[in-house]
């Protein structure tokens, strides 16, 4: 498990990109359990973002096996 999982997939967003708020209700109504941090106003965690996947597009997953996947089902916010 990747650190700071929990075992769950997370999702780094931003609160108002289109991409994002489509991937949370998808998932959401899909039953997919994630934890979700917006890069909003937390400069850490867009620098880890960078640091893990070289992009600076959202949303980025980190699943559970430590796998890090940038964009929702073949879209990019």
């Amino acid at each position: 498990m990747a650190e700071g999982t929990s075992g769950k997939l997370v999702m780094y967003s931003q609160e108002f990109c289109p991409t994002c708020v489509k991937a949370r209700r998808v998932m959401t109504e899909e039953g997919i359990e994630f934890d979700e941090r917006l890069l909003d106003d937390r400069e850490d965690w867009q620098d880890e973002v960078l640091l893990k996947t070289k992009q600076v597009t959202v949303p980025v997953f980190l699943h559970p096996d430590g796998r890090w996947e940038v964009g929702f089902r073949g879209e990019r916010g």
